[in-house]
């Protein structure tokens, strides 16, 4: 006779389908977890003070606000948890997240074009303010490298933790071309790309034997061994003391300082304007803004050829893509190529905007950054790269009147993505190009690009 297990558990205070006193359990625990957490970043605040000395203050108003949101938060998650009418995952999507990711698989063009006019209005609009274009072009410059890596990373299926080492390979070889030789801008843009496509093959060749956490680790290596080449080869890189002086870009043989090199003409002399450093802002925003559009077109365009189908198929499986006969060697060099070349662009244009490049704008950080900026988005994912970006960088950027508060919610931001959006804001997996179930025939909708 099987033994009778007695469930000698009892019920709490019940409230409909919600049990008030596991609710209250878990609500507490939490808010002491927050307590003990919060307590030496916002309840005890390190000061200089006026006499010079390190003074700690304490802001007990302030911590004890942050320990109830902490409380509330879980109360409010153990009812969106426990309510029978919204328990699972599945609804959620069904109802909020499968309607918006099918609207962005289906206007993807219109939202691109719409995004585009804006983009171009956007300096000559009331908010084009200095401040807000460059940040935009802060902005477009990681969605560019974003868009570089997500060949690597979203296409490919290759996890690279070192892509910032292209990004300071285009930007050195930029400075030095120009400043060695007096090559121009134009000119040492395609070498920089050149040049930081190849490095992404030196780097493709130790690699093709790895996958997952192995291939991470070799390419953060190689990021860092870039840094440190870049830092202790003094005589080239200047070491530490970083490259100034690099020659800003021209628009036509236009310059637009105040005044021109011997020669020269500048911007605002050629069009009878009052000098302003606002041209040369807007100007760089406009040049960002075209070569983040070619990156997206090219890769739009790549990815249905077959070199990205090969992409795709290596990502998913790569044992199936060795048994038809592809040569996984040539696929993963291609992406690595490619991948890095955009980086190169990017970094060179990090160069000519800044006009001083130093090895300490090329640390693992930004790396991560910019892998967050591919993860968040979804990988393979163009449009969600540009959503990423906007939350990484521009909204800590708008929030610094938060000072260090800034941080501890773009960390909870972040980690309440990763909980609820596991596979990124637009994750979508779907090859390029697809054979209909009932037909057989070839489908390239525009819906599988998101």
């Amino acid at each position: 006779m099987a033994d009778t297990v007695i469930d000698t558990k009892k019920p709490g205070l019940m409230v409909g389908w919600l049990d008030l006193g596991a609710m209250l359990k878990e609500c507490v625990i939490t808010a002491l977890l927050s307590a003990v957490l919060f307590l030496p970043f916002i309840a005890l605040h390190a000061d200089t003070g006026g006499s010079g000395g390190l003074v700690i203050e304490t802001r007990w108003d302030s911590w004890a606000w942050f320990v109830l949101a902490a409380f509330v938060g879980r109360a409010l998650l153990v009812v969106w948890r426990e309510n029978p009418s919204s328990r699972t995952r599945d609804m959620l999507a069904k109802t909020v997240v499968t309607p918006v990711g099918g609207f962005f698989r289906k206007n993807m063009v219109a939202i691109g074009l719409v995004a585009l006019v804006l983009a171009v209005l956007f300096p000559i609009s009331p908010f084009g303010n200095r401040y807000s274009v460059d940040v935009a072009t802060t902005w477009m410059i990681y969605i560019m490298l974003g868009w570089g890596l997500n060949i690597v990373v979203g296409l490919a299926g290759l996890l690279d933790l070192g892509y910032v080492a292209f990004y300071a390979v285009g930007a050195y070889s930029y400075a030095l071309l120009s400043q060695t030789f007096g090559w121009s801008f134009w000119v040492c843009l395609p070498l920089a790309g050149v040049f930081a496509a190849f490095f992404g093959v030196i780097l493709g060749f130790p690699v093709l034997r790895l996958r997952g956490d192995y291939l991470a680790i070799v390419t953060l290596g190689f990021g860092e061994i870039i840094r440190v080449i870049l830092l202790n080869w003094y005589n080239v890189t200047n070491g530490p003391d970083g490259i100034s002086g690099i020659e800003r870009p021209t628009l036509f043989g236009l310059e637009f300082g105040r005044n021109a090199a011997e020669g020269g003409t500048t911007f605002h002399d050629f069009f009878g304007l009052e000098y302003s450093t606002m041209y040369r802002v807007v100007f760089l925003f406009y040049l960002i803004l075209a070569l983040a559009v070619l990156t997206n077109l090219f890769t739009q365009r790549i990815r249905k050829l077959p070199v990205g189908r090969a992409w795709e198929a290596l990502r998913e499986d790569e044992i199936a893509c060795r048994s038809l006969g592809m040569n996984p060697t040539n696929i993963k060099l291609s992406a690595f190529a490619l991948g890095a070349m955009f980086g190169g662009f990017a970094g060179s244009f990090f160069a000519t905007r800044q006009g001083f490049i130093s090895p300490e704008s090329f640390t693992f950080i930004e790396s991560a950054v910019i892998l967050a900026i591919v993860v968040l988005g979804g990988m393979g994912s163009q449009i969600g790269v540009v959503i990423a970006a906007f939350f990484l960088i521009v909204l800590p950027e708008m929030a610094r009147e938060f000072e260090q508060y800034r941080m501890l919610v773009f960390g909870a931001a972040m980690v309440a993505v990763m909980v609820w959006r596991p596979r990124g804001l637009l994750s979508y997996r779907d090859p390029t190009i697809l054979f209909s179930k009932i037909t057989g025939r070839k489908s390239t909708g525009r819906e599988h690009q998101a």
